[in-house]
């Protein structure tokens, strides 16, 4: 049976709003060293592992096909989104005094890089062991060999599922292009 003609626009479509969502993601993401914690941190989404194909009457609504001017807008309404979430996150590890309560729940790791990107980025897990959902903000340091701290980054991660671990991300302009060691230098959870 031949694919609906809206269908096939659908599968071209995904792939070009994910790219238009990485290319903002990477241009909101740049950070300056006189502040702590202005780089853009993004949260990582998992698509479920099932294969759905469509059938002729799953019909999408026109609306479906978006214009490029449409898909900046939904990526420009990511990147304030993400924004939102990371100065929530800046403003909770304000007062917070040592590492934070929630430590223990969150994880870093290095990202592969190549040696001409220009972002370096750290995969940060959260795992919620409470019985509600919680706000996480976690502060991640970029270190050099020597230990010294290349840039420092907020990642904020709204609503972690409890008993789940979800993924978000740190991205840092300072720190590409050097060997760098990402590290939880703060994490509250509340």
């Amino acid at each position: 049976m031949k694919p609906h003609p809206l269908s096939r626009r659908a599968r071209v479509l995904v792939p070009a709003v994910a790219a238009a969502l990485l290319a903002s993601t990477i241009a909101a993401c740049d950070s300056d060293t006189t502040s702590e914690g202005t780089s853009s941190s993004v949260r990582t989404l998992t698509p479920d592992h099932s294969e759905h194909e469509e059938s002729p009457s799953e019909e999408q609504s026109p609306d479906a096909e978006q214009s490029p001017r449409t898909q900046q807008s939904f990526a420009a309404s990511v990147s304030a989104e993400t924004e939102r979430v990371r100065q929530e996150a800046v403003k909770r590890l304000d007062g917070v005094e040592g590492r934070g309560n929630a430590v223990a729940d969150v994880s870093v790791s290095g990202l592969p890089v190549a040696a001409s990107e220009e972002v370096r980025s750290a995969r940060v897990r959260v795992t919620n062991p409470t019985d509600e959902p919680a706000f996480y903000a976690v502060k991640v340091e970029f270190v050099d060999a020597e230990d010294k701290v290349l840039d420092t980054v907020v990642v904020g991660v709204e609503d972690a599922p409890p008993g789940r671990t979800v993924d978000a991300q740190a991205n840092s302009r300072k720190a590409a292009g050097v060997k760098t060691f990402p590290r939880v230098a703060q994490a509250e959870r509340g």
